[in-house]
């Protein structure tokens, strides 16, 4: 048992060791090198060399054998698939990441600082990709080969790996591929890492996201605008029409007056969850409005175990330039973000039905695709070996989070592949993520890497067992 411990402390070790000698940092600067803007059609060739001239080279050195699969949607983002095979009847591990990035907007950071090249400043290291998804990768990587080294070259588990280019623009194609692909990323477990922490020097495990749904509500009521003088009084205004159908839907303190967009009451298994979790400690939160949203939860229980309803957008008329004319036209563009139990594949129907009994016949609706939350249950043992785990690395209580507040494609492993989903985000709030001045902690990289390596060290301790344990309870 003794010498387990102590390889087990050398695998994390040599996890720390890869940040203190700078390797760490020498990964990174070289990856965020790569352009890799999905949304801009000019970043396609970055996103196949990312993946041919970085991942599949660094993925070899491990012991990998990856190929590079076309985008079945069209949209360019090619996909790699790797595998790291030790032995047919050991357990199996499915993991994830994404090359690409969202716009530099390069002229909009801070005097000093450029998104394709790191620079350290203090415990940030700044850098488009830093906290999403690179630097996340990057530490899962490094991991992995720091037990591969303690380990003598065997984990005593298989490890699967999809990796995509098109994240930042929905993840198009990323079921089509799991689909086809279905025998060839078959797991018995999936971990990856992406989005933040619940706070800078907390560890986090969270199992899966709320889903997402944008819809909007348009009111079309004639051709062109009139006159607000000569028509004022006698013609119905759209925006005020919008306006009066909007607070139908939320009141004025925020909470969903829609019964079939509200979810189902949160169960005691997720508000003890959630219990310890404070919402917004990072020194450059917003304030929260805690009068607003549902009454009767806890800040941290509206975002992760509730739904909201946003306005995203509003337009009639041109609010820079207005005009003394009565619009014809307003629109707003709205979300649903969502938690398992929501009947949201009946958004339409629940609107159309609300604003007809509301008599607000005006009031069109257009609801685009969405993505469906995604939860495992928080008593599956593989969520106690991680909590274990991470706890044992970091003499840390981590954070469980049922779900992320926001959305990744976790419906894709969740469903399409029907895996215990689990992941381990090594970013924080503030990382000003999908903004300029993105940065990731040089702090919670380092304990990112202990925590990675024993993630990856336990599962071959315990990885036989817990599948036998969820055969047996199936």
């Amino acid at each position: 048992m003794e010498a387990d411990q102590n390889t087990r402390a050398a695998a994390i070790a040599g996890a720390y060791e890869i940040f203190d000698s700078g390797a760490l940092l020498a990964d990174l600067r070289r990856r965020v090198a790569f352009k890799t803007e999905s949304q801009n059609a000019c970043g396609m060739a970055s996103l196949n060399a990312y993946l041919e001239q970085e991942i599949k080279p660094t993925l070899a050195t491990l012991g990998f054998e990856s190929r590079i699969v076309d985008n079945p949607a069209g949209h360019g983002a090619p996909f790699l698939i790797a595998e790291r095979r030790e032995a047919e009847h050991l357990p199996t591990v499915l993991t994830y990441g994404h090359g690409d990035v969202v716009r530099g907007y390069d002229e909009q950071w801070r005097s000093g600082l450029d998104p394709w090249q790191v620079t350290v400043d203090g415990d940030r290291w700044y850098g488009r990709g830093t906290a999403d998804n690179k630097g996340q990768h990057s530490v899962n990587f490094a991991a992995l080969g720091a037990v591969i080294d303690a380990r003598r070259g065997k984990l005593g588990y298989n490890v699967k790996l999809i990796f995509e280019t098109g994240e930042e623009i929905s993840s198009p194609g990323l079921d089509q591929v799991c689909a086809a692909e279905a025998d060839a990323l078959r797991a018995d477990v999936f971990l990856a890492s992406d989005g933040p922490r619940v706070s800078a020097e907390r560890p986090t495990l969270f199992l899966g996201s709320r889903g997402g749904v944008s819809f909007e509500l348009l009111v079309d009521l004639r051709e062109g605008g009139h006159h607000s003088g000569n028509w004022g009084g006698v013609l119905r205004n759209p925006a005020i029409v919008l306006a009066h159908a909007l607070a139908t839907l939320v009141d004025r303190d925020g909470r969903i007056i829609v019964e079939g967009l509200r979810p189902p009451p949160i169960s005691d298994a997720v508000r003890n969850a959630l219990a310890d979790i404070e919402l917004g400690r990072d020194e450059s939160s917003p304030d929260i409005d805690l009068a607003w949203g549902e009454p009767g939860l806890t800040p941290t229980e509206r975002v992760i175990g509730w739904n909201a309803l946003e306005v995203l957008a509003m337009k009639s008329g041109n609010a820079d330039a207005p005009v003394n004319a009565i619009p014809p036209v307003a629109k707003a563009v709205c979300q649903l973000r969502f938690v398992v139990g929501t009947d949201w594949q009946h958004l339409r129907e629940h609107l159309e039905h609300h604003f007809e009994s509301h008599g607000f016949d005006h009031v069109q609706v257009k609801v685009s695709g969405g993505t469906p939350a995604t939860r495992l249950d928080l008593d599956d043992p593989w969520v106690h070996w991680a909590l274990d785990s991470m706890r044992k690395t970091t003499h840390k209580k981590p954070a469980l989070l049922p779900n992320l507040g926001g959305t990744v494609p976790n419906d894709v492993f969740a469903k399409t592949l029907a895996l215990p989903t689990l992941w381990v985000p090594h970013s924080y709030p503030a990382c000003n993520q999908h903004a300029p001045n993105e940065h990731l902690l040089g702090s919670v990289a380092r304990e990112a890497l202990g925590v990675m390596a024993g993630l990856w060290w336990d599962l071959g301790e315990a990885g036989p067992a817990i599948v036998e344990r969820r055969l047996s309870r199936a």
